[in-house]
């Protein structure tokens, strides 16, 4: 039997899970943009209604997820929403960050299938999530997932990929001032300049696949 993991409060996790078969799960930008709503909508002790009777009752509205907000289960650093997968950066603020994921991942299953028309689950496994320790290691992190689309060969810049945080990031100096604090770097032109001057360092995910992925 799996062990059953103690996340602590307070910490930064990087997040991901899979879609079954890499079956293309967020393939649409309808359905990426879905996901990143419900991962908002439930990031709360206390949701007050399902997010499929939130949103046809408009009583949630979508702003940014990367806002923090009063009373969150977890504040985000950086996300992609990715056709097959997901990966998140993320900071544990409760105890609820396990039954969090889970609620998200099940609301966004029960969504998928009803309208599509399926029966079963999305993802191949239960989430994985690794601790994050050091700020080197917050930035190597934030950079890989701010990358993936481009790694992947679907953009060919990274913030052409609407689905991350990256757009947000480096057209807004409000979110590395005022919001993803964590992060070391402060301004738009250095973070982009991190990031997009190492574009050859995706293409060696293999050599520092145990730094973000173990």
């Amino acid at each position: 039997m799996r062990r059953k993991e103690k996340f602590k409060s307070q910490t930064i996790y990087h997040i991901f899970n899979r879609s079954i078969a890499n079956f293309g799960i967020f393939s649409s930008p309808d359905l990426r943009r879905r996901f990143i709503e419900i991962l908002d909508y439930y990031n709360t002790n206390h949701p007050t209604h399902k997010y499929s009777i939130a949103k046809e009752k408009k009583l949630y509205q979508y702003e940014n997820i990367l806002i923090p907000k009063p009373g969150a289960v977890v504040k985000f650093l950086s996300y992609n929403v990715m056709p097959d997968h997901y990966h998140l950066v993320i900071i544990n603020k409760d105890c609820g960050f396990s039954k969090y994921i889970g609620t998200v991942e099940n609301s966004y299953c029960r969504n998928f299938n009803l309208k599509f028309h399926r029966k079963g689950p999305l993802f191949q496994s239960r989430f994985k999530a690794v601790r994050i320790r050091t700020n080197e290691q917050l930035l190597h992190i934030t950079r890989y997932v701010n990358l993936n689309a481009t790694t992947a060969g679907l953009v060919a810049k990274p913030e052409d990929w609407v689905d991350s945080s990256y757009p947000d990031i480096i057209t807004n100096e409000k979110y590395l001032k005022e919001y993803l604090t964590e992060i070391s770097i402060k301004t738009p032109l250095a973070y982009k300049k991190f990031v997009e001057n190492n574009l050859d360092y995706q293409k060696k995910l293999k050599q520092i696949k145990k730094l973000l992925l173990d």
